[in-house]
């Protein structure tokens, strides 16, 4: 998704620093993955109110094998990610400056968005389906210092 990964105005992290290659017949690809801090989303090393904007980009798949291609290049869920997912989420608004912005990407290839939507502490304010099959959600939200009053957590995103 990044347009330019060394932009001054963005710092990419990401707990993996390698080089993922892989043979596609007459070709060898690779992706290096060489992020600005090496940490996990569920433990940011930053400061409290520290970005106006913050991209979640989490691994989506967990049904792949863990040394699958797709694996390698995009990392895989395990475990009890439910929790790891909501502790992302929480340190992505944690992390936030009051009204700052939370662009958050999800494929819905193996868990359904709605499942998803329900680990946020706050309610997104709209989305976008892109993608071929149209399974990538693009979903917005803001951070807001008090609950908002009659809003679903789980509503719809159409």
């Amino acid at each position: 998704m990044w347009f330019d990964k060394s932009n001054p105005l963005a710092v990419y992290a990401d707990k993996r620093n390698e080089v993922v290659s892989w043979d596609e017949g007459k070709t060898d690809r690779r992706l290096e993955i060489r992020p600005d801090v090496l940490c996990d989303f569920s433990e940011l090393p930053f400061r409290d109110e520290t970005f106006c904007l913050v991209v979640f980009d989490p691994p989506h798949m967990n049904t792949l094998g863990e040394n699958s291609r797709t694996a390698r290049m995009y990392g895989k869920l395990f475990g009890d990610w439910e929790s790891d997912l909501s502790g992302g989420f929480a340190e992505c608004f944690r992390v936030l400056k009051p009204f700052g912005t939370l662009i958050f990407k999800w494929c819905s290839t193996d868990i359904p968005i709605s499942r998803i939507l329900r680990l946020t502490p706050e309610p997104p304010l709209f989305g976008h389906l892109s993608g071929r099959l149209n399974k990538t959600h693009w979903v917005t939200f803001m951070k807001y210092n008090k609950p908002f009053q009659g809003m679903q957590k789980d509503a719809p995103l159409n």
